[in-house]
């Protein structure tokens, strides 16, 4: 900073403004500042600088799985959001695996930046206790902390689930399947506990067959598609609910597309994301939609309330509502 106050004739405090503060510096001096930056090649130190402050102007995102667009839309929300308010989000994908997921803590821990949001499939109370024992806040997406924990920006994955199997039961159909994996994972659980309470809401002339996928991929799908089309006609359900939409898109493609079971007539089938290739299938699919731009924008505000409120902050929660886009897979 030094040099490059010496070669545009200014202070290193006017260099500083120019990079931090431009509004308190004329248009004519900024541009000598930034012509002697350009001239020099000098980039800041960012990591020098947090040593200082104590904090960056960055927020890091640790995801759970980036191939699932609900996640890719949480990012999108947050660096929307944080863009606004002066800050760039740092993204980290850990594919399901707690072990990256720890390290990418303690990595945006190590690098100081402003707090973390963290969209988990499991219980990361550990990691989380850990990084804010350092002063580093945290926001949790789409997995609800313990009691006092931290802030959450939620989605009612119960809802989710209850929406789905509603839907079929009152477009007729009466022999339900729901397709899960990962009973594990928290909003897997919620989103069971809506259907079963949806099937018993319907009473006794309505059934409900659980089937286990193994895991949430697309061939995982393709596996339960060409068992289901295996089954006599009798067996066959004719409402399917699936937990992702990965795997429902992949059971339309072997029953529709490769065992000629006809989707909705035979099978309506529901899935619990709404992603981006939900609309543009083959059968374009009825899907509950997750708000996760939405999710990601709130977690920001979040974050920087309790940054900017100190000891004075109260764990908050945000509940967001899914809603239902019925499309021909399972039509009304």
């Amino acid at each position: 900073m030094q040099d490059v106050a010496d070669a545009a004739g200014v202070s290193v405090g006017t260099v500083s403004n120019v990079l931090n503060h431009p509004a308190k510096v004329s248009p004519a001096t900024a541009e000598r500042v930034r012509e002697a930056i350009s001239r020099l090649g000098f980039v800041r130190n960012d990591a020098a600088r947090s040593l200082v402050s104590g904090s960056t102007n960055s927020v890091g995102m640790v995801l759970a799985d980036i191939e699932n667009s609900l996640f890719i839309d949480m990012a999108h929300g947050a660096q929307d959001a944080a863009r606004a308010i002066g800050q760039n989000l740092l993204l980290a994908n850990t594919a399901c695996d707690m072990t990256l997921q720890d390290d990418y803590l303690d990595l945006f821990d190590e690098s100081r930046v402003t707090g973390v949001l963290l969209a988990p499939m499991q219980d990361s109370s550990d990691g989380i206790a850990r990084i804010r024992s350092h002063g580093r806040q945290v926001v949790l997406l789409n997995y609800a902390p313990k009691p006092g924990t931290c802030c959450s920006v939620l989605v009612n994955n119960e809802h989710v689930g209850y929406l789905a199997a509603r839907h079929l039961i009152d477009t007729g159909r009466t022999r339900l399947a729901y397709v899960v994996a990962h009973d594990d994972f928290q909003p897997v659980r919620d989103r069971r506990r809506g259907v079963r309470a949806a099937v018993e809401e319907a009473g006794p002339g309505v059934t409900l067959e659980e089937i286990d996928s193994v895991g949430l991929t697309t061939s995982h799908g393709h596996v339960v598609g060409q068992d289901l089309a295996r089954r006599a006609p009798g067996e066959l359900p004719d409402g399917l609910i699936v937990v992702t939409d990965e795997l429902a898109n992949a059971i339309i493609h072997e029953l529709h597309t490769v065992a000629g079971i006809r989707v909705p007539d035979q099978v309506a089938v529901v899935g619990c994301e709404n992603n981006r290739g939900a609309g543009t299938a083959a059968v374009p699919l009825t899907a509950v939609d997750m708000p996760g731009r939405t999710m990601g924008q709130e977690a920001i505000r979040l974050l920087m309330d309790e940054v900017a409120s100190g000891a004075q902050h109260r764990h908050a929660t945000v509940v967001l509502e899914p809603e239902l886009i019925i499309r021909a897979s399972a039509p009304s």
